[in-house]
Parts: structure tokens; sequence; C-alpha cells
């Protein structure tokens, strides 16, 4: 039989570790696969550039057009990023009845129902592992390993740079941007960390998680980000302090009223064991009403990690090139006309419990008057602790720790605190779960 011949966009790092992971388990890969898989076409900006992988035997192109509207190619990997030129030849290599595998969660969060629906109608299929935690297959787990269950919530450390700097002011009560400027030395980091930091990035990743469980339609532009440049090695040692620890979460639950879609710093217990995934890993848990919770847990980027997920969606293609398109797994794992109208909630509509941080000045009636306005937004308080007054300032750090509201009125309380006349700057807030 012939082998499946693959045309592949980009040759960066996943690029160059997809070409030497299919090279050197060429033979387990046909074994798995029923068919050898070679790539005989591939394209890169700077043909020249050295390169992580051995090209011999490719015929390489700078233009990634003629990989796509070359014949022979029978599946298109997209690894070019972005969102403009890739959803051009990710849409051309469909048109072209090529099926298509990329690693590219901007493109599925913001272009995924688009790109879906032409793939349906053309019966090919995109896949997209690798978009999501890098090596760690969540989407087959959630897909396919978990389709008897209702999932209820999800909850994932799905970007490596946040992490990286978050445990690096856990553990060695660093600043953030001095951390920050050591994951940009690393390559953790881009010049631009934005997508980063800001959780822009998880959100294209939870996006995509969120359809997937609950059959939903991507709805990207509906998801809350919140960053965590505003994360001080204050709040880690007083999260520290009182048995939790700041994660960079992405989180969606389903609710009667609608699908959370979040992503902010999170105090969680130290004890979860999610809590304790550190540095640039990655992990999910998901919880269905069968199976329980469950955890996955791997490396969330790298060229060789990245590249697992996306050969292992090329073998999956080339089991399915001659089956009917009818019954191959669906894209966001039910049915294309069984997608669900639940809609996203509101950022105001979720209801969590929440860690506070202010300065207030040390004076009777202080607390009393903070206390009181919990008490009319109808917030109940679950401890309150009292730090030691810094040198030379009349203002004092109180930490409060409240139980589940919903976050319309938590930001009505804080309006009001801030406007005390004792309340010096903003309150610091973070979301906390329990994830029990």
């Amino acid at each position: 039989m012939e082998p499946v011949k693959i045309g592949l966009l980009g040759l960066g790092t996943v690029g160059g570790g997809t070409v030497n992971v299919l090279k050197r388990n060429a033979e387990e890969i046909a074994r798995r696969a029923g068919r050898s898989i070679v790539i005989s076409h591939a394209s890169a900006r700077n043909l020249n550039k050295p390169r992580i992988c051995d090209t011999t035997g490719i015929k390489l192109t700078n233009d990634p057009r003629e990989v796509v509207e070359d014949p022979e190619v029978q599946i298109v990997v997209e690894l070019i990023g972005g969102d403009t030129l890739a959803s051009e030849m990710v849409m051309r290599a469909i048109a072209n009845g090529k099926h298509v595998v990329t690693a590219n969660k901007a493109l599925i969060a913001k272009q995924g129902n688009e790109i879906f629906a032409a793939a349906q109608k053309q019966g090919v299929m995109v896949a997209f592992e690798a978009a999501v935690a890098g090596g760690i297959p969540i989407i087959k787990a959630i897909r396919e390993g978990l389709a008897g269950n209702k999932i209820e919530w999800l909850a994932g450390i799905i970007n490596g740079t946040g992490n990286f700097i978050l445990t690096e002011m856990r553990e060695k009560g660093r600043a953030f941007a001095d951390v920050l400027a050591e994951a940009q030395r690393l390559g953790y980091a881009e010049a631009d960390p934005t997508f980063d930091v800001e959780g822009i990035d998880a959100a294209h990743k939870l996006t995509i998680l969120a359809s997937i469980a609950y059959g939903v339609p991507l709805q990207f532009d509906k998801a809350y980000t919140d960053g965590i440049t505003k994360i001080t090695r204050d709040d880690v040692a007083y999260a520290e302090q009182l048995g939790y620890r700041i994660k960079h979460l992405g989180i969606s639950r389903r609710t009667p009223n609608g699908i959370e879609l979040r992503v902010h710093p999170t105090l969680i217990p130290e004890s979860r064991l999610i809590a304790n995934v550190n540095g640039v890993m990655n992990a999910v848990l998901v919880k269905g009403d069968a199976v329980g919770a469950t955890l996955y847990y791997g490396a969330g980027a790298g060229a060789e990690a990245t590249a697992s997920a996306v050969v292992a969606d090329i073998v999956d293609v080339v089991r399915t090139l001659t089956s009917d398109p009818e019954n191959r797994v669906p894209h966001l794992a039910f049915q294309p006309n069984q997608l669900s109208n639940l809609p996203i909630l509101p950022m105001e509509e979720v209801e969590t419990a929440y860690y506070l941080r202010l300065h207030a000045l040390d004076k009777p009636g202080v607390l009393a008057d903070i206390t009181g306005i919990f008490g009319e937004m109808g917030i109940s308080i679950e401890a309150i602790i009292q730090k030691e007054q810094p040198e030379g300032d009349q203002h004092v750090p109180i930490i409060f720790l409240t139980q589940r509201v919903q976050e319309r009125a938590m930001n009505s309380a804080i309006e009001r605190i801030e406007a005390l006349d004792a309340i010096d700057g903003q309150v610091a807030r973070i979301r906390l779960e329990m994830l029990g």
C-alpha cells in the first residue's frame, strides 16, 4: 500500500519536532496506523535557517500554498500559527478535499465553527489535539474516553509561562517582574508576554475544552480573562500561610443557567494535586458524573511533546481515510446537529469564593464598617486576618476569605469598600475554588 503523504506548513520548533518523531518512530507509527506515513512537502519562511530536523527527502518551499495545492498531499499539517494566513491555508486545504491537522489554538477557538462546518461539508477531518496542553491527550480523553459522562466542570493549568512565574514567586519569594524577565530569557515567554500573563492563550484553550465537554459552539469572545500581573509576593505568601496556592486557572462549569468560561488567578487548597503542578508543566482536572474527578498532567509545550500530539492526530486521520465520514468521531465530541444553545454566563453571574487584601487605617470602627458592607451585600466571611502594620505606614494589611457569592455582589461590595476614607488604594481580589 502506498504511504500516506503529509504536507507540513511550518518547520519551526513543533514542525521540526514532528519531522523527528515521524522519522524516528516510523516503523512503530506504521504498525499503529496500518500504513506508512511520510512528509513529502513542507514550507518554511526561511529555507536557509538551521533546523532541529533532517529534511532529506522532503520537497521544501517558502510558499505554503504550494503545499496545500500539491495533489499528492493527503493531509495538511498546519504549524505556522496565527489566524490569518493559517486560516486561509486551512480553508484552502479543506476545499481541496484534504484532511487537516493543526496545533493552532487561536485559530480553532476563534474560527473553529466555520472550519468544522466546511470540513463537514467536504467530508474531511480537522484534528487539533496539539492545540491544548501540548502533549497531554486531553481532547481525546474528554471527547472519547469520557464520552459516557456528563461533564460537570473542568479546571486547568494550561499556560506553562504563567505557571512558571507563579511557581518561582512562591518557591523563591521573587517579584512578578523579575520572574517574567527570566522567563523571557529562558524562552518561556515572548518579548510581548501579553497572551500568556493576561490569560488570552489559556482562554483560547479553555474555549476548546469547554466546547468539547458540554457540546456547545466555540465562543472565545465570551470568555472572561484576568491576568497575573497584579499578583504580589505578599499575596503568594499570605495564600501559603492560609493553606492555599495561587494558580492561573482556566475554569469552566456547567450550571442550570449556562456555562462558566473564565481564566483568572485562583486560590486552591495546597492539598489538591493540581496545586502541586509546578514550573512550565500543565494539568487539567475534569469532573464527570460517572467517573468523578480525573487529572491529566504533562508537558504543555516543547518540540517533541507537542509533536507527540500532532503525530497522534495524523495517525487518527490515516486510520479513518477510508471510513464513512458520517461515522467518524465528531470534531466537537457531539454530532454537529446536536450542539446545545446553553449560553455562556457573563462573569457577573458566576458564583465563587474570594480572597481579598486591602489596606485600612488602624483605628476603631474601620473593620466594623467593612464587615457591615459585606453583611448588607449578603457576603459571608470565612476568615479575617490582620497583618502587622508596616513601619512608617498608618495602614495595615487585612485579608478576608469569603464564602461563595455571585460576582455582581462582590463587585458592589468592593466598590463601596474602596470609597471608605479609611481605605488606602484598591482592594486586591483573587477568586478561590476548592475543586473538590
